[in-house]
């Protein structure tokens, strides 16, 4: 895999002359490229311990080997980044001038260990591969299928590691179209790799294996999610691929989706029970957190346990991110103007058109109402057009929403701090759901959004997440061949947890699956939401009202049927679907005094003998 520019600034900064630290998670190509330079000697400090580390450092400095490039490869065990900074503060032995280029490749971030954070460092971080190098890094391998290809290219997520390993697995004889038994072959190599960062204490029992799966379907777990204990806890923390972060501890991608997917295809009942409790408990602290940025984070989880296909694969595709978001600024017009330009070309609208809108937008409020998402150098690569609604906006917002201006813009003028969305875009697919994420995050620190959008991938999303639709403006103002339609939502604190527990149940289920009754059980009070119910194909369910009284009588006939075990699944419906205030499995549990596994079990058993009531498609 050709790494040229990459390649070309490590010779630069090695030249430089201070030693020099290339980073990148695990599988990301460090010594590969290393390699490549014209290395006089190695020290491969995979699985030794840090005094054994310092000491073989201290060796190949002073056997000098004529001043060429000393390599240190692997610099992930414990205590061995803080042994290696004292190691090169050693005087070179029995000879004076500088000292010979060192170059430190690694896993973790240098500057953060002890010994490195005041001495010279030049530090160069490997970004992911591009999918089209992994795609032929895969074909080279011997794989052709392209459902084959397709697969390990989406295993990888950019990473070498992870393409070799899906070629490999797939080569093996694991067929494509079972992703979870490739990725459960794939997570063995990667458990092995990682066994070298744990203490030897740590690495005896394997605990943690098992809790990095579980952390990974839940994307981000505080100690009491995860139920292991502190020591647990710790000893995932301490891994290269787990990051900190506000709600606790998170798999990065693409190995986060690997995880999952193993854990998904070896127990997949747990993996459905695990996602449940997990949005339960998001759900439960949406209602206690006061903090809005927490609020935010806490909408985020529930939006990625809510498990819709078409979130997950909009919002967290799986794939490390890099990008930063933040206001535009006044020197960020021309950078504007350029990803509105791709914008139009990629909704195949009229790019004169957009140019004089996003022209009416920033005289309306000026730069800072764009987002620009911006890569590691810096460069901008997606934006959102976020502007507040207040009355010096609104000749920038009226022409996108013409006969639904009055009422939503009036409206939302009484809520501080509502937004309006016009336009979301980023060619990238990963630094795209940064920049959704973003706009969500906004718009549940402002407690309003109101979106117009021509684009039907947009208008599908809006409806997965439950917004309003108003209806299509009278003007096709991006001459397109498709009048924009108008959405609006409120993120209210209090309204959070009632819409997250309508996501509950994620997509549109087949009309003839429990699942459909459930979906429409989490939208019960929600008639615009239960229009998109299947279950309205039914003879005499085709309105929503229709579907709610039946749905309403089918619970209570169960709850007093004559069965214990059917009377009791009824309970527990009305207990978490129909009492009119959010509740968490565990509170509906508790009130009709139940285990936990008798609850689910129930539940499902009340879920499946509702579908089974249903009036006959024919």
């Amino acid at each position: 895999m050709e790494r040229t520019e990459e390649l070309a600034a490590l010779r630069a900064a090695l030249e430089a002359g201070p030693p020099v630290h290339l980073g990148g998670g695990l599988g990301s190509g460090k010594s590969r490229l290393a390699r490549r330079l014209p290395v006089a000697d190695t020290v491969d400090l995979s699985g030794l311990g840090a005094a054994e580390a310092a000491s073989r450092v201290r060796a190949a400095l002073a056997a000098g080997s004529g001043g060429g490039l000393l390599l240190v490869d692997s610099v992930d065990g414990p205590g061995q980044a803080e042994a290696v900074a004292a190691a090169l503060e050693d005087p070179p032995a029995g000879r004076g001038g500088p000292r010979r280029p060192v170059l430190l490749a690694g896993r973790r971030p240098l500057r953060a260990a002890a010994g490195w954070t005041d001495r010279p460092l030049t530090t160069l971080t490997l970004d992911p591969a591009p999918e089209r190098a992994v795609e032929a890094q895969v074909r080279a391998s011997g794989l052709d299928d392209p459902q084959a290809v397709a697969l390990a290219v989406r295993l990888a997520g950019g990473n070498p590691l992870l393409a070799q390993l899906a070629a490999r697995t797939l080569l093996a004889g694991t067929p494509a179209d079972a992703p979870g038994a490739v990725a459960d072959a794939m997570t063995e190599e990667v458990l092995l790799r990682l066994d070298r960062e744990r203490p030897a204490a740590a690495t005896g029992n394997g605990r943690w294996r098992h809790a990095l799966r579980l952390l990974a379907t839940v994307r981000a777990g505080d100690e009491r999610l995860l139920s292991g204990g502190p020591e647990l806890f710790s000893a995932l923390a301490g891994l290269s691929l787990v990051r900190r972060e506000r709600l606790g501890l998170a798999v990065r991608e693409p190995f986060r989706t690997l995880f999952e997917l193993a854990y998904q295809w070896r127990r997949p009942q747990h993996h459905e029970g695990l996602r449940a409790r997990a949005a339960d408990y998001r759900r439960a602290l949406l209602t206690e957190r006061r903090d809005p940025e927490e609020r935010a984070r806490l909408v985020e989880q529930g939006l990625f346990l809510s498990g819709d296909p078409t979130l997950r694969g909009s919002l967290f595709p799986p794939a490390e991110e890099s990008a930063a978001i933040g206001p535009a600024r006044a020197a960020d017009t021309e950078d504007i103007g350029r990803l509105m330009r791709g914008w139009a070309v990629r909704g195949g609208f009229d790019v004169r058109r957009c140019e004089r809108i996003t022209g009416q937008w920033l005289d309306a409020a000026g730069p800072a109402s764009f987002r620009l998402a911006r890569d590691r150098a810096g460069r901008p690569v997606g934006l959102a057009a976020l502007l507040p609604v207040a009355q010096g906006t609104q000749a920038g917002i009226e022409p996108l929403l013409q006969q639904h201006a009055t009422g939503l813009l009036d409206g939302a003028r009484h809520r501080p701090g509502g937004l309006f969305l016009g336009a979301a875009y980023a060619a990238d697919p990963v630094a795209h759901a940064q920049v959704l994420r973003h706009i969500l995050a906004e718009a549940v620190l402002a407690g309003h959004l109101v979106v117009s959008t021509a684009s039907p991938d947009y208008q599908t999303l809006l409806g997965a997440l439950g917004f309003r639709p108003h209806g299509g403006i009278r003007d096709d103002v991006y001459r397109c061949g498709r009048r924009p339609e108008v959405y609006s939502h409120d993120f209210t604190p209090a309204g959070l947890p009632a819409w997250m527990r309508t996501l509950a149940t994620a997509g549109h289920p087949r009309p003839d699956t429990p699942d459909a009754v459930a979906w429409a059980l989490a939208r019960i009070r929600d008639p615009r939401a239960l229009a998109r119910s299947p279950l309205l194909a039914r003879p005499g369910l085709d309105t929503p009202q229709a579907l709610r009284g039946w749905l309403d009588n089918a619970v209570l006939e169960l709850a007093l049927a004559d069965a214990p075990a059917d009377a009791e699944a009824g309970a527990i419906l009305r207990a978490y679907y129909l009492s009119g205030r959010p509740r968490t499995h565990h509170q509906a549990a508790r009130e009709v005094h139940v285990s936990r596994a008798t609850y689910f079990r129930r539940l499902r058993k009340g879920l499946a003998l509702l579908a089974d009531r249903l009036p006959p498609l024919y």
